[in-house]
């Protein structure tokens, strides 16, 4: 947690009141963010390519096509997002067939390799060499780039956006009071400048919403809500609350591009599930960019 009193101590030493600073600092995250690799970078992981997987494990699913994978003990450590410290995290998706599905595990997969396992790369599926999409001609295969990554501080789009007036009420509450959020947004951006690279996979944080539809939460939700028989009137007036519990029930394990340009990945996982390596609860919410 060194990057939080990092940030509390410099907040309290601008004048800013330190139950405020708690307040923001309560909404702030630490991602890990990966993209392709240059000269120097240490390398974390792979995306794209032919899964590293143990030997005699069959590719997942039907197959599903692979995403790319991270090294746990090459990441950087990123406060609060309770990783493994070591073995590999493999990440697969068919995002078409996810797409119908809200959350599903049946065309996603998160596999967890724990350190000294015998592996061996994958061959590519017999069959499956050509397209994953009837839609779009779309390659099973992703092109292989190395990843290196680095730690970005993430706060959600209200904060960002100095916006809070289609959130829940706890949250505009919350707003009203930080009295000093330009200050304190600008200290987080002196702080972690932006390295200003390419990202390609990112590892907790905030979920991002893409294109016109809703966020994951907001999906999860207004399905919760629903499922319980809730009105509609009341289930409208509840959303925003019950998304925003969500956020902090929830955290994004992976959010990544895939081999289509309109579909985006994202993979959500409990916090005490991440913690106990309970992969197979993993919840996964395919995005439709138009």
């Amino acid at each position: 947690m060194q990057r939080y009193e990092r940030f509390r101590g410099a907040a309290v030493d601008l004048g800013i009141p330190r139950d405020e600073v708690d307040k923001f600092a309560h909404q702030l995250r630490f991602a890990i963010w990966a993209g392709p690799s240059g000269a120097g970078d240490r390398v974390v992981g792979q995306f794209g390519g032919l899964p590293r997987l143990p030997v005699g494990v069959a590719w997942p699913g039907d197959p599903l096509p692979f995403i790319g994978s991270v090294d746990c003990a090459a990441l950087p450590r990123a406060d609060g997002l309770d990783l493994p410290e070591d073995g590999s995290l493999l990440f697969f998706l068919h995002h078409e067939e996810d797409m119908e599905e809200h959350p599903t595990t049946e065309f996603s997969r998160v596999l967890h390799v724990p350190a000294g396992t015998e592996t061996e790369v994958a061959p590519p599926p017999p069959g499956h060499d050509t397209r994953t999409s009837f839609h779009e001609e779309v390659p099973f295969l992703l092109p292989e780039h190395a990843l290196a990554a680095w730690v970005r501080p993430v706060l959600p789009e209200w904060i960002v956006d100095r916006d809070a007036d289609s959130e829940a009420d706890s949250v505009k509450r919350l707003y009203d009071e930080l009295k000093h959020v330009d200050g304190l947004c600008a200290l987080v951006e002196d702080l972690w400048p932006d390295q200003d690279r390419s990202c390609t996979l990112r590892l907790g944080g905030y979920g991002r919403g893409i294109g016109g539809q809703d966020d994951p939460w907001t999906q999860m939700a207004f399905d919760d809500l629903d499922g319980r028989g809730t009105a509609r009137e009341e289930l409208f007036r509840l959303l925003p609350e019950e998304a925003h519990r969500l956020t902090r029930d929830w955290v994004p394990l992976a959010q990544f591009p895939t081999a289509s340009e309109f579909y985006h990945g994202c993979f959500l996982i409990g916090p005490d599930d991440l913690a106990a390596r309970r992969f197979d609860r993993m919840r996964s919410f395919t995005m439709f960019t138009e």
